[in-house]
């Protein structure tokens, strides 16, 4: 539904505020007076094999593409062993769906996948878009006609006052306070602007808040031990008990800034 709402423009993705989904005046207007439009229609897939049943691909379009996500899977797995970087660090599993959905085959087709800005796009995302372009001529997949390729002139006024208040090193609650936020809304907006592949410096406010060993400790534990970013199975590992949660999203986005970006 989401898709089709998107095609026929009663919602639009708002390219410069990390792709937020937003409703116009078109989709206002629908709302005091709908009208039908066609939806695609659930298929029953009971009476396949289960192999067949697992599959989404290009022919099922609007879903992962499972065959291209285990490809850049393993591109990003190699990768990372050449670089000495954690897989999550150059793209998180969300991007990677993203891109067997939408099929960038261009940087700046990339940059419009969720959680992928100009910086990690330049860094890392040529081999990736190479092998999606191969891959897209080889299956004659018909990319999604929805997807508006937008050059990102203005970043969001949010994002600008971020950077600039962490330049500032101004305390993380008086960044809160002066937006309205709380501190984990925060935290959101900095791992969206660090995911993206801008490159920040937290360190200033880390070593207010958080003595040296446990800085060291869970940043030890995002490059030695993590198989991926969940903040859950890194309380899980290094005991909710002695960290918070704050703390570990702190040295995560250290991490991926200093690794990353």
């Amino acid at each position: 539904m989401v898709r089709q709402t998107l095609i026929s423009r009663l919602i639009q993705k708002d390219i410069e505020n990390y792709g937020l989904l937003k409703m116009d005046d078109k989709g206002l207007e629908y709302l005091n007076n709908p009208y039908p439009f066609p939806l695609s229609e659930d298929h029953d897939y009971s009476d396949t094999d289960e192999e067949e049943d697992n599959i989404a691909g290009p022919d099922r379009p609007g879903t992962v593409d499972e065959e291209l996500f285990n490809i850049l899977k393993s591109l990003r797995k190699k990768m990372s062993k050449q670089l000495s970087l954690p897989p999550f660090v150059l793209f998180q599993d969300p991007s990677l769906e993203d891109m067997a959905i939408q099929y960038p085959i261009t940087l700046e087709e990339l940059q419009n996948i969720m959680g992928v800005g100009a910086g990690k796009a330049k860094r890392y995302g040529g081999e990736f878009i190479k092998i999606i372009k191969s891959y897209v001529e080889e299956k004659e997949i018909i990319r999604p006609q929805d997807m508006v390729v937008k050059s990102v002139i203005n970043k969001s006024n949010l994002k600008v006052f971020i950077i600039q208040s962490i330049d500032r090193q101004m305390d993380f609650e008086d960044i809160a306070a002066a937006k309205n936020l709380d501190l984990s809304s925060l935290l959101d907006e900095i791992e969206a602007i660090v995911n993206s592949g801008t490159k920040i410096n937290v360190d200033y406010y880390i070593n207010s808040v958080m003595d040296k060993d446990h800085q060291q400790d869970i940043y030890d534990y995002f490059m030695e031990e993590a198989e991926n970013e969940s903040i859950e199975e890194a309380l899980k590992e290094l005991g909710e008990e002695n960290y918070s949660e704050e703390e570990v999203r702190l040295m995560r986005i250290k991490f991926i800034s200093e690794l990353g970006n």
